[in-house]
């Protein structure tokens, strides 16, 4: 048997004027399946091999009911078949049902009453043929339809319409084509190449090759290139506002941190609640560090056990193991302690700086619209000689003023490494409520001691997610449509670009 190609191509080489007058008729004459002999007919036809003409034909088809008429004759025939054997005592609805089936009872039953092939006895309720026998109007209509091939011009409208009512039969209109030859017609294809290749030109056969036409007016096919998620956005333009301020960016690219410096280092207790693993996400492989600074390490354990500066400590027996246990960063300020460090015994002694960072971190936390597991710190610190709380304020509205956020509530708060303790929140304008946004502080002498640092050095710090801002400068309600697997790819790729115009022109809109 030849493939489709070759028989089409053939059947029209007879003569000049040769047609496939219906592809339909054809394919089934040589066993082809129909939807492959179209495919392959356009295929020729791109080429200019053939021309296609559209054909229509509209036919009926048989339902599973309709063929079951077909076999064994129309529900009322054979209701009122069942009532003549019965004879003149008829049969009850019960018993019709028995003998012929629900369904046909069913049906059967009422178009017999409506031809008044049968009746209602009054007395019994039993059903009583009235004629002996019915032409099958149906089965013949049905029968005349399948000799036809469907054709809706064997039946005459009432019969069709009839038949219709019944869910009997359904119109199908199936596509098929003409195929006639095409201007650049030839018994047998000639694939056409559509690349000049190196084989082509050391053989010299791409003097005789047949080569695809090019369309120089065609636009290339658009390349999908990744976008900026707005998270990305932002955060590139808060590290442009904080590089303005002045602040240098801390290195902040690991994730996993020894406890000593997410917690020990900060003055936060061994026995506080945070360190749990219903709050903190603790490393198993790796579970604990190589190494900390020695010295530093003890001075630390001294200010827990016994305090300093001041302090009492907290009075408990400061171990070793539990400082040494790693875990996903908790925040961001276990590389401020680190950089503060740093800063207090780099050579040439304590200079004033600004740090900032923004990275991701990491808590055991119950996810709500405003919360989640894992997240963006925003986090800004300044070391310098008699610092107060209001350099802090101070500091804190100069950053959300520039990122358009004026609206600004401060609440005290109590933190274990920061004395005072301040917590910010911000009027999200969709949500029409105060959210928290950030937490500040001025760091506490038990933890800067150990540390190294000038006595009246003080350092304030603040920090607050990259999420939240990010939610109020696009107007998301929810933190899981922003981060995470519930995010629609469509608004990564139509989020507009960030830019915060500074706050007294945000405040002039708001108003």
């Amino acid at each position: 048997m030849s493939d489709p190609e070759s028989a089409i191509l053939s059947a029209l080489s007879a003569e000049e004027g040769s047609t496939i007058a219906d592809t339909y008729a054809f394919a089934a004459s040589h066993n082809f399946d129909h939807n492959q002999v179209v495919g392959v007919s356009k295929s020729l036809e791109g080429d200019a091999y053939v021309t296609l003409k559209e054909l229509s034909t509209q036919f009926f088809i048989l339902q599973k009911e309709a063929n079951d008429i077909s076999t064994n004759g129309s529900q009322e025939v054979r209701v009122l078949n069942a009532l003549v054997k019965a004879g003149d005592a008829g049969l009850s609805i019960p018993a019709l049902q028995q003998e012929v089936g629900k369904d046909i009872s069913k049906i059967g039953m009422g178009n017999c009453l409506k031809n008044k092939w049968a009746k209602k006895d009054k007395a019994s309720g039993n059903l009583i043929a009235i004629v002996s026998e019915a032409k099958d109007d149906v089965r013949e209509q049905l029968a005349a339809l399948q000799a036809a091939n469907g054709d809706p011009k064997a039946l005459d409208d009432k019969a069709v319409q009839a038949l219709k009512r019944r869910k009997l039969i359904s119109l199908v209109t199936r596509k098929s084509y003409t195929v006639s030859r095409g201007p650049d017609y030839k018994p047998k294809r000639v694939k056409k190449a559509a690349d000049l290749t190196k084989e082509m030109l050391d053989s010299g056969s791409y003097k005789t090759t047949t080569f695809k036409e090019y369309n120089f007016q065609t636009l290339g096919e658009s390349v999908g290139g990744g976008y900026l998620h707005p998270l990305l956005k932002v955060r590139a333009e808060f590290r442009k506002i904080l590089m303005q301020m002045g602040f240098e960016e801390m290195p902040t690219s690991k994730w996993v941190e020894s406890s000593f410096w997410n917690f020990d280092s900060l003055f936060q207790p061994q026995s506080h609640p945070a360190r749990d693993a219903h709050d903190t996400f603790f490393i198993k492989e790796p579970a604990a560090t190589v190494s900390v600074p020695e010295d530093y390490y003890e001075r630390v354990k001294t200010m827990h056990e016994s305090g300093g500066s001041g302090s009492i400590g907290y009075r408990y027996d400061f171990k070793r193991e539990e400082a040494f246990k790693n875990l996903l960063r908790t925040h961001t300020t276990a590389i401020s302690s680190q950089m503060l460090y740093k800063l207090a015994n780099q050579e040439g002694g304590f200079q004033p700086a600004r740090y900032f960072s923004i990275d991701r971190v990491f808590r055991n936390e119950t996810m709500d619209a405003t919360h989640l597991c894992e997240f963006h710190q925003v986090e800004g610190l300044v070391a310098d000689y008699d610092l107060s709380l209001g350099d802090l304020i101070g500091t804190i509205e100069t950053f959300f003023k520039k990122i358009g956020i004026t609206k600004l509530r401060f609440k005290p708060a109590f933190n274990p490494y920061t004395e005072p303790s301040m917590e910010i929140f911000g009027y999200h304008p969709d949500l029409k409520k105060w959210t928290e946004i950030g937490n500040s502080g001025m760091f506490r002498p038990e933890m800067l001691a150990p540390m190294g640092l000038p006595e009246n050095v003080r350092v304030i710090a603040w920090g607050l997610s990259l999420e939240r801002p990010t939610m109020i400068k696009y107007r998301i309600d929810n933190i899981r449509n922003l981060f995470g697997h519930k995010v629609d790819l469509a608004m990564t790729r139509n989020a507009p670009i960030c830019r915060f115009e500074g706050g007294e022109e945000e405040e002039k809109q708001q108003q």
